[in-house]
């Protein structure tokens, strides 16, 4: 079944409305459509998501067979042009795309590259016009661990990467510098159940083939999505301030329920730290499947089995540092990591008495001469490098900007930068700069020697404040 999208009422005609059209048909002619950009600019991913446009709301819908893993998709995007576009891109790897409408009308379309869907309307597209796109897709997803589709040992499947995931299971502008809010139906045989972002919907079952439906309405980056389908043991709850929840586990993942079991705690900390939580739902995916890594699903985080209590700290505090508040470019990553790192440290100290000078100084001491470590960049590190050094050195960084700077000042950006950027994206310098008004000093030296340099900081940036005693 297919999901209906918005009807759009017929305009009445009038004098003023044809000049209008006149006006913008004659400013197309003028501007001369071109093709919107197969990148969104990234430096280290240059090919990932697209230009000419901004997606603002995704319609998926599938239908999934576990014992083919045949998949038939239909999706929707609702996009408005940034240019006059004579065509555009949108992001999809594998699947055969059967069909293109563009406002309803059929539009051509060719694949190139890895994953670029080339789409040429019936009529161009005019600078802040807003427009919708239909694709209708089809065949097995391309198992890409770690990067999208995922074969479970249940028979299931999910979708969870980074940093690009979506296109292997929805034609997306897959750059999380494009955010826009996400709708799911998925009809999948009657006996699987299937779990995704925000909100649940409605179920229905007919004809041996039961399908879901699932709404995030606050914007999110591609690769915060995801769809589960598997036999899952679902779990709902809700937080006290109303705020649902639902817990997904897979087949042998029971175990995992005492540690989620403390989840409104671990969000009530966190909320502490990072002020309201952001988001409209909340809860955890178990997969059975080892894939090797955790990943913070937009309002459900992803985890492979075994996941210990610190790590339900670390993706949920992504909830704030990388799902509200995205990156501009991967080299920003550390606005993601490192505070989502952090907050485990601040869980250590908070729930278990661990003195965090005392565990800095430790750390320190063990690394100084190792300068493979302090090589480890925290801001624009090079593709590939993106995961290594935030998690470990990022957490020594946080720790010695915090007594840098003072308590107060540290724990002002703590809550509000996540409240000033949310539901976008900010960069690493922005956030320098922020952290430098904040404060009251220049810390561009402080900066430098952490995030941007490749040794041990200097002792007056190592020791700083209460570290030095």
């Amino acid at each position: 079944m297919i999901r209906p999208f918005h009807r759009f009422r017929p305009a009445i005609v009038t004098t003023a409305t044809l000049a209008s059209v006149l006006l913008s048909a004659g400013a197309a002619m003028a501007g001369q459509p071109t093709p919107g950009g197969d990148g969104a600019g990234d430096p280290y991913y240059p090919t990932d998501g697209n230009g000419g446009y901004h997606a603002s709301d995704y319609m998926v819908s599938i239908s999934y067979d576990p014992a083919s893993h045949h998949l038939d998709g239909d999706t929707t995007v609702t996009a408005t042009a940034t240019q006059d576009l004579s065509s555009f891109n949108l992001d999809l790897t594998g699947l055969t795309v059967s069909a293109v409408t563009v406002n309803g009308q059929p539009a051509t379309f060719t694949r190139t590259g890895a994953h670029e869907l080339v789409i040429t309307p019936a009529a161009a597209l005019n600078s802040g016009a807003r427009f919708t796109t239909e694709v209708r897709y089809a065949g097995v997803p391309t198992a890409a661990t770690g990067n999208g589709w995922t074969y479970s040992t249940t028979g299931g499947a999910f979708a969870a990467g980074e940093p690009h995931s979506a296109a292997t299971w929805y034609p997306v502008n897959d750059t999380p510098t494009d955010k826009a809010s996400f709708h799911l139906s998925a009809r999948v045989p009657t006996g699987w159940a299937v779990i995704s972002n925000g909100l649940e919907g409605s179920t229905t079952t007919e004809a041996g083939w039961t399908t879901f439906h699932w709404d995030e309405t606050t914007p999110v980056a591609p690769y915060l999505t995801t769809v589960g389908i598997d036999k899952w043991t679902l779990q709902r709850s809700t937080l006290a301030d109303g705020t649902p929840v639902v817990d997904a586990y897979g087949s042998g993942t029971d175990n995992e329920r005492t540690n989620e079991a403390r989840l409104p705690e671990i969000l009530d900390f966190l909320s502490s730290k990072f002020g309201k939580y952001p988001q409209d739902a909340a809860g955890g995916i178990f997969v059975a499947a080892q894939v090797g890594f955790s990943l913070e699903i937009q309002t459900r985080p992803i985890y492979s089995p075994n996941v210990g209590l610190s790590t339900l700290v670390h993706e949920n505090a992504h909830q704030w540092w990388g799902d509200a508040v995205s990156v501009n470019h991967w080299a920003d990553i550390c606005l993601n990591e490192c505070f989502a790192s952090y907050a485990q440290w601040l869980w250590s100290e908070a729930k278990e008495g661990v003195n965090l000078d005392d565990r800095y100084r430790q750390r320190v001491t063990a690394m100084r001469n190792t300068p493979g470590y302090w090589a480890g960049k925290l801001y624009d590190m090079g593709p590939g490098n993106e995961f290594t050094a935030v998690y470990d050195k990022g957490q020594l960084a946080l720790h010695a900007l915090r007594r840098m700077i003072g308590e107060d000042a540290f724990s002002t950006v703590l809550k509000q930068w996540p409240a000033a950027h949310h539901a976008g994206n900010a960069s690493w310098s922005d956030f320098e700069k922020y952290v430098g008004q904040v404060a009251g000093v220049n810390l561009d030296g402080f900066f430098q020697e952490w995030f941007h340099g490749t040794t041990i900081p200097e002792d007056k940036y190592l020791f700083p404040g209460q570290l030095h005693a």
